[in-house]
């Protein structure tokens, strides 16, 4: 595996979180600004400051449970993860661009699920 590869990968994983970004920040903040409880900038702070300490207070079940089984770690390679990413990517620019609330992460399971067809011969 060379250090290209990998670099390719890290910026594509990191597109995809500046993607999940601003397309999830809608959706968790949409009911308290259209509520009027918080102005948008408020909520854009107080949904940033939660989301970062959420993974410290709440722990990360979720990766743990995808990691525990749902993906046989033997069919992840360089295309998968790029393809998983892209896929992910793809469908999050298109929901956004429709004003479609929609989720990045299971997008980015359903970027993996896609890749993985047809499944290998020994499955």
């Amino acid at each position: 595996m060379s250090l290209a590869v990998v670099a390719v990968l890290v910026l594509v994983a990191l597109i995809f979180d500046f993607i999940n970004g601003f397309h999830d920040a809608a959706n968790s903040i949409a009911t308290v600004v259209s509520t009027r409880v918080l102005s948008p900038g408020k909520a854009v702070v107080w949904a940033a400051f939660f989301n970062f300490i959420a993974a410290f207070a709440f722990g990360t079940a979720v990766a743990k449970t995808i990691g525990s089984g749902m993906i046989d770690i033997r069919a992840v390679t360089h295309a998968v993860i790029f393809s998983g990413l892209a896929g992910a990517i793809a469908w999050d620019l298109i929901t956004w661009l429709f004003g479609l609330p929609t989720s990045s992460s299971h997008a980015l399971i359903g970027g993996y699920a896609g890749r993985r067809w047809p499944a290998p011969a020994s499955a």
